[in-house]
């Protein structure tokens, strides 16, 4: 694999970003599975194969994928990924997180970016019922910065349950992520996360009365007010700052022993470059790739229209042959 370069065409990270939105693939034939989780709510996976196709004893290679924020198995990276896996033999799962498959999830809390013990739980479940399938996890967003916590925690008992990971554009810490996107042109995203994010607030907030100040969530213009009232008292932190302290991953790099690609771009609008891990930042088992362009979850090539088939063939290529 050649190391990513952006094409001519497509200039800058904000371009680099957005542009992907506007090739989205065609959806996939998924097929729903939901799980009751054992604190009384429920997850959906979408899967390539059928039921019928999903054996104890099967030996294929699994992909795992952890989605973005408000992301699901219809985000354009997960279509790409998910058919590049069907195209190689590979089965493939999308874990939508709670309340991202479509439906609302039952509870008051919902999923964050830290959320490690969930990763956990599903990694343990997908364990048991394939045993013999070697399982391989990809997280994109703020789903890699959860894997990748869960990685670093973890430790060596994370080989038990996957054969190698890799994380794409995972906002790696998540303060230095929240106020660069309180910036300049970056409010775009800004506006775009909150615009679902208070609107299934809103919704979550009739079913469960109190649970948050309504007026605060209504007013709050970045991602830290949105996090302060909403996401951090709902999953047990005591505010923003200390839910992005604690919910990062960069602190937990240097645990990781299993093997780990970390990809991200250095254009990438949501994480400044100066926040990116050094190699002595993180354990000899990750792989740090940060390429000059790419925007976040972009890595578009080709001549016009262009093509999202890089990223799929970066992890496929390092799972197969760099692990």
């Amino acid at each position: 694999m050649t190391s990513y370069r952006a094409p001519g065409w497509l200039p800058g990270g904000h371009a680099q970003t957005i542009y992907p939105l506007l090739i989205r693939p065609d959806p996939l034939p998924y097929h729903r599975e939901r799980w009751e989780t054992p604190d009384g709510d429920f997850i959906d996976l979408d899967w390539t194969d059928a039921p019928a196709a999903r054996q104890p004893r099967d030996s294929r290679p699994l992909l795992i994928l952890f989605h973005g924020l408000e992301g699901s198995s219809s985000s354009y990276y997960a279509i790409t990924l998910m058919g590049a896996a069907a195209a190689i033999g590979w089965s493939g799962v999308v874990v939508n997180f709670r309340g991202c498959s479509g439906e609302s999830n039952r509870l008051a809390r919902a999923y964050h970016s830290g959320d490690s013990d969930e990763i956990d739980w599903i990694l343990r479940r997908l364990r048991a019922l394939f045993p013999l399938r070697p399982r391989y996890a990809v997280g994109v967003s703020l789903g890699g910065n959860a894997l990748l916590k869960w990685l670093g925690e973890r430790e060596a008992s994370t080989s038990d349950y996957l054969q190698a990971a890799a994380a794409v554009s995972a906002p790696l810490d998540l303060t230095a992520c929240g106020h660069h996107l309180a910036r300049g042109f970056n409010r775009v995203y800004t506006r775009h996360f909150l615009h679902t994010l208070k609107r299934n607030a809103a919704a979550k907030l009739c079913r469960h009365p109190g649970i948050f100040d309504e007026r605060r969530m209504t007013a709050a213009s970045n991602l830290y007010e949105f996090d302060d009232v909403v996401t951090a008292p709902l999953h047990g932190f005591k505010g923003a700052e200390d839910y992005w302290r604690r919910a990062s991953s960069k602190p937990w790099l240097a645990g990781i022993r299993l093997p780990t690609l970390v990809l991200n771009a250095r254009n990438d609008p949501f994480l400044p470059a100066q926040a990116l891990p050094t190699p002595s930042q993180v354990a000899a088992s990750v792989q740090l790739e940060f390429p000059r362009q790419g925007g976040h979850v972009g890595f578009v090539t080709g001549s016009l229209p262009g093509q999202l088939d890089w990223l799929p063939q970066r992890i496929f290529n390092y799972f197969q042959h760099e692990v």
